[in-house]
């Protein structure tokens, strides 16, 4: 399992592609194979860290059998999660 640093890491590399991705359409998502791929994190680590950000009610995970994620969609509120980071970097 994945330090506390690497969970917090991949967590955002979740939560940034999601939103490059999604331009602020929150109807746009990504499977989980992509993301896995894309960002190089373990199948049990993507898990993790989609369940984590899902539960802060900042993305939606359509969950595959083996709790992997099928696709994962950014939420109104982690749109306005990652609005306010961009603001915030401005």
């Amino acid at each position: 399992m994945a330090s506390l640093a690497e969970r917090k890491a991949y967590r955002e590399k979740i939560i940034q592609a999601l939103y490059k991705a999604a331009e602020g359409n929150r109807l746009l998502g990504i499977t989980g194979t992509k993301l896995r791929d894309d960002l190089g994190i373990p199948d049990a680590d993507i898990a993790a860290a989609c369940a984590y950000l899902e539960g802060e009610d900042l993305i939606t995970v359509d969950w595959a059998a083996g709790n992997t994620p099928a696709m994962v969609m950014l939420t109104h509120q982690g749109i306005r999660f990652m609005e306010a980071k961009e603001e915030e970097q401005a």
